[in-house]
Protein backbone atom coordinates (compact mmCIF):
# COMPACT_ATOMS: atom_id res chain seq x y z
CA UNK A 1 0.00 0.00 0.00
CA UNK A 2 1.11 3.22 -0.70
CA UNK A 3 1.36 6.26 2.13
CA UNK A 4 -1.91 7.29 1.31
CA UNK A 5 -3.96 3.94 1.33
CA UNK A 6 -2.48 3.43 4.65
CA UNK A 7 -3.78 6.87 6.12
CA UNK A 8 -7.34 6.09 4.60
CA UNK A 9 -7.58 2.45 5.69
CA UNK A 10 -6.48 2.25 8.82
CA UNK A 11 -8.85 2.47 11.85
CA UNK A 12 -9.11 2.05 15.30
CA UNK A 13 -9.38 -1.61 16.58
CA UNK A 14 -10.87 -2.72 19.75
CA UNK A 15 -11.27 -6.75 18.70
CA UNK A 16 -8.21 -8.28 18.53
CA UNK A 17 -6.90 -12.34 17.67
CA UNK A 18 -4.74 -14.22 20.04
CA UNK A 19 -1.91 -14.26 17.72
CA UNK A 20 0.68 -13.35 19.00
CA UNK A 21 3.05 -10.18 17.54
CA UNK A 22 6.25 -11.28 15.50
CA UNK A 23 9.33 -9.73 16.98
CA UNK A 24 10.44 -8.77 13.10
CA UNK A 25 6.90 -6.70 13.18
CA UNK A 26 8.03 -5.22 16.79
CA UNK A 27 11.03 -4.14 15.53
CA UNK A 28 9.11 -2.31 12.72
CA UNK A 29 6.93 -0.36 14.52
CA UNK A 30 9.55 0.69 16.82
CA UNK A 31 12.11 1.74 14.06
CA UNK A 32 9.08 3.77 12.56
CA UNK A 33 8.39 5.58 16.05
CA UNK A 34 12.31 6.33 16.46
CA UNK A 35 12.17 7.95 12.87
CA UNK A 36 9.67 10.31 13.50
CA UNK A 37 11.04 14.10 13.27
CA UNK A 38 11.27 16.25 17.01
CA UNK A 39 12.09 19.79 17.73
CA UNK A 40 16.07 20.43 17.90
CA UNK A 41 16.48 16.26 17.07
CA UNK A 42 15.96 15.92 21.20
CA UNK A 43 14.41 12.84 20.88
CA UNK A 44 12.21 13.31 23.74
CA UNK A 45 10.59 10.05 24.47
CA UNK A 46 11.01 6.64 25.61
CA UNK A 47 8.34 3.66 25.25
CA UNK A 48 8.06 0.67 27.64
CA UNK A 49 6.50 -2.97 25.30
CA UNK A 50 3.68 -4.56 27.79
CA UNK A 51 3.21 -8.51 26.62
CA UNK A 52 2.90 -9.76 30.31
CA UNK A 53 -0.83 -10.50 30.49
CA UNK A 54 -1.28 -9.78 33.84
CA UNK A 55 0.12 -5.83 33.23
CA UNK A 56 -2.23 -5.61 30.39
CA UNK A 57 -5.16 -6.84 32.46
CA UNK A 58 -3.97 -4.06 35.23
CA UNK A 59 -3.69 -1.49 32.80
CA UNK A 60 -6.91 -2.13 31.45
CA UNK A 61 -8.44 -1.82 34.32
CA UNK A 62 -7.11 1.82 34.68
CA UNK A 63 -8.87 2.79 31.34
CA UNK A 64 -11.77 4.13 30.86
CA UNK A 65 -12.79 3.16 27.41
CA UNK A 66 -9.62 0.76 27.06
CA UNK A 67 -10.87 -2.31 28.46
CA UNK A 68 -9.97 -4.08 25.01
CA UNK A 69 -6.50 -3.34 26.06
CA UNK A 70 -6.93 -6.91 27.71
CA UNK A 71 -7.44 -9.00 25.05
CA UNK A 72 -4.11 -7.30 22.51
CA UNK A 73 -1.34 -9.78 22.20
CA UNK A 74 0.81 -6.19 23.28
CA UNK A 75 0.86 -2.55 24.13
CA UNK A 76 3.33 0.13 23.85
CA UNK A 77 3.14 3.09 26.23
CA UNK A 78 4.48 5.91 24.80
CA UNK A 79 6.67 8.54 27.57
CA UNK A 80 6.98 11.86 26.80
CA UNK A 81 10.10 13.39 28.17
CA UNK A 82 9.12 16.76 29.24
CA UNK A 83 12.31 17.94 30.48
CA UNK A 84 14.19 17.61 27.42
CA UNK A 85 11.75 19.92 25.04
CA UNK A 86 9.30 22.03 25.78
CA UNK A 87 7.85 20.27 22.14
CA UNK A 88 8.38 16.93 23.81
CA UNK A 89 4.10 15.99 23.52
CA UNK A 90 3.81 16.58 20.40
CA UNK A 91 6.92 15.50 19.27
CA UNK A 92 5.84 11.79 20.94
CA UNK A 93 2.58 12.04 18.89
CA UNK A 94 4.36 12.55 16.04
CA UNK A 95 6.44 9.57 16.35
CA UNK A 96 3.13 7.50 17.77
CA UNK A 97 1.39 8.32 14.66
CA UNK A 98 4.28 6.64 12.74
CA UNK A 99 3.86 3.37 14.77
CA UNK A 100 0.17 3.53 14.43
CA UNK A 101 0.49 3.90 10.12
CA UNK A 102 3.50 1.73 10.19
CA UNK A 103 1.10 -1.11 11.37
CA UNK A 104 -2.02 -0.37 9.42
CA UNK A 105 0.63 -1.23 6.57
CA UNK A 106 2.24 -4.39 8.11
CA UNK A 107 -1.69 -5.42 8.67
CA UNK A 108 -1.60 -4.94 12.25
CA UNK A 109 -4.45 -2.85 14.31
CA UNK A 110 -4.28 -0.42 16.58
CA UNK A 111 -5.76 2.31 19.10
CA UNK A 112 -5.02 5.58 20.92
CA UNK A 113 -5.89 5.04 24.49
CA UNK A 114 -5.98 8.46 26.40
CA UNK A 115 -8.42 8.70 28.73
CA UNK A 116 -6.93 6.24 31.88
CA UNK A 117 -5.57 6.72 35.17
CA UNK A 118 -1.94 8.25 34.55
CA UNK A 119 -0.75 7.93 37.78
CA UNK A 120 -1.25 4.52 38.85
CA UNK A 121 -0.30 3.32 35.05
CA UNK A 122 2.96 5.09 35.62
CA UNK A 123 3.33 3.16 38.84
CA UNK A 124 2.20 -0.23 37.53
CA UNK A 125 4.96 0.59 34.75
CA UNK A 126 7.78 2.18 36.90
CA UNK A 127 7.24 5.13 34.51
CA UNK A 128 9.23 8.07 36.60
CA UNK A 129 7.16 11.18 38.27
CA UNK A 130 8.67 13.43 35.99
CA UNK A 131 7.37 11.99 32.63
CA UNK A 132 4.17 12.42 30.49
CA UNK A 133 2.54 8.89 30.06
CA UNK A 134 1.13 10.14 26.35
CA UNK A 135 -0.69 6.53 25.82
CA UNK A 136 -0.54 3.26 25.14
CA UNK A 137 -1.12 1.85 22.43
CA UNK A 138 -2.74 -1.82 22.15
CA UNK A 139 -1.13 -4.13 18.76
CA UNK A 140 -2.43 -7.07 17.31
CA UNK A 141 -4.26 -8.83 14.34
CA UNK A 142 -7.49 -7.27 13.74
CA UNK A 143 -10.31 -9.52 14.89
CA UNK A 144 -12.93 -7.15 13.49
CA UNK A 145 -12.26 -4.01 11.66
CA UNK A 146 -15.23 -1.37 11.51
CA UNK A 147 -16.10 0.13 8.48
CA UNK A 148 -14.96 3.82 7.52
CA UNK A 149 -16.66 7.14 9.12
CA UNK A 150 -17.62 10.19 6.99
CA UNK A 151 -14.97 12.37 6.94
CA UNK A 152 -15.71 16.38 6.37
CA UNK A 153 -15.25 17.35 2.51
CA UNK A 154 -11.83 19.11 2.56
CA UNK A 155 -13.52 22.70 1.25
CA UNK A 156 -15.59 22.45 4.68
CA UNK A 157 -12.04 22.46 6.84
CA UNK A 158 -9.92 24.38 4.76
CA UNK A 159 -9.05 28.69 4.50
CA UNK A 160 -6.93 30.21 2.36
CA UNK A 161 -5.03 33.07 3.53
CA UNK A 162 -7.35 34.18 6.42
CA UNK A 163 -9.04 31.86 8.29
CA UNK A 164 -13.12 32.00 7.41
CA UNK A 165 -11.69 32.76 3.62
CA UNK A 166 -12.75 30.57 1.40
CA UNK A 167 -11.97 29.67 -1.93
CA UNK A 168 -14.36 28.73 -4.68
CA UNK A 169 -15.64 25.10 -5.24
CA UNK A 170 -14.03 25.23 -8.87
CA UNK A 171 -10.38 26.27 -7.63
CA UNK A 172 -10.48 23.12 -5.42
CA UNK A 173 -11.44 20.86 -7.77
CA UNK A 174 -8.88 22.00 -10.20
Amino acid sequence: MDVMEVIKARRSIRKFKKDPIPDEALKKLLEAFKSAPSSKNTQPWRLVVIRERETLRRLADLTKYGKFLAEAPLAIAVVACPKKSDWAIVDATLATYNMVLAAAEMGLGTCWIGTMDRERAKELLGIPEDMFLLTVIPVGYPAEVPPPTPRKPVECIVYYERYGRRVPTAAVAA
